[in-house]
């Protein structure tokens, strides 16, 4: 009885120990990870929470001088500001059609160079040479192509059709919509290509033996299974739509026609006013409304995906 008791002690003293060096290594394993994550943490406070919280506050104040609180009267302004009005319309209307196109074009890119076609390998050259173009020879390219003596109009007088003054007037936005496609489209395809070849073979032997007709295929089983990566696409051409102003900005000046003066145009005018109140209102209003769409697209991919995860 004695020696049991005196067992039993040991392994509970054993155990004791094992507990207490599982404590100790998970504790020395959290600070080590804080130890590792303290540089990359440090440099998201400076360089992106910290500039973000000087502009909310710069969005709250009359101006840079007296820095008295006016809370939001100047998101008022803004939003009653025709330009920035304009802007947004103009803004959301190229993404809203943009986006989509992107999105759509690149997937049945990616579904066709996926498939056994000849020549596969010199169509994925040809789309992905955008992206080794730099963004001022592309432009350069654009003005050729669509100035008012341009080989667009000189095509469309074979057919009769009188000259379009493309860049300064309401077709500037088929333009630029054509011009982000080009540079966007490779890129969203490579990622699609990727996406479908990780599809199980298995699910499309089954669905191929039980007589699924090619739409059943693709809306049931490859639209599943490629959310995360429409998730993705979206998401990055949405960021991508927003930063055309670059482009807009090469192909015309700072203040271009209406038909193509964006966000990323007003914010930059106030930049060059030295309005940092407005130019601080419209950045936070922008970025709402990117949190709310990039939050709608997450519930959708949630919907669209949960089979596949389960």
């Amino acid at each position: 009885m004695k020696r049991r008791q005196k067992e039993k002690k040991n392994t509970s003293s054993v155990k004791e120990l094992n507990v207490k060096h599982e404590l100790l290594y998970q504790k020395r394993g959290k600070r080590f990870s804080i130890f590792c994550l303290a540089p990359s943490l440090l440099g998201v406070m400076l360089f992106f929470i910290g500039p973000f919280l000087v502009v909310i506050y710069y969005s709250m104040i009359d101006n840079p001088i007296n820095h008295e609180f006016v809370f939001f009267e100047n998101f008022v302004s803004v939003f009653k500001n025709g330009a920035f009005r304009q802007a947004a319309s103009n803004t959301l209307k190229f993404s809203g059609i943009a986006v989509p196109l992107a999105v759509t074009l690149s997937l049945l890119l990616a579904m066709m160079l996926n498939g056994k076609i000849p020549f596969r390998s010199q169509f994925r050259t040809f789309f992905l040479s955008p992206m080794m173009v730099p963004i001022a020879s592309t432009v350069l390219i654009w003005q050729v192509l669509f100035h008012y003596n341009g080989i667009a109009n000189d095509m469309l007088a074979v057919f009769g059709v009188s000259k379009i003054d493309w860049l300064k007037s309401d077709y500037g936005p088929i333009v630029v919509v054509l011009l982000f496609l080009w540079k966007n489209l490779g890129y969203n395809m490579i990622l699609f290509m990727a996406a479908l070849s990780s599809i199980p073979k298995d699910i499309l032997e089954v669905a191929e033996l039980e007589s699924a007709k090619p739409w059943q295929v693709f809306w049931y089983i490859k639209i599943r299974y490629l959310s995360a990566t429409i998730l993705f696409v979206t998401i990055m051409s949405l960021i991508n739509s927003f930063k055309v102003f670059r482009e807009i900005f090469l192909l015309t000046s700072g203040y271009p026609y209406d038909s193509v003066y964006m966000l990323q145009h007003y914010m930059n005018n106030m930049f060059l006013r030295l309005d940092y109140q407005k130019l601080s209102a419209a950045a936070i209003m922008m970025s709402i409304a990117m949190v709310i769409i990039i939050g709608i697209l997450f519930l959708t991919e949630n919907y669209f995906g949960r089979d596949v995860e389960g």
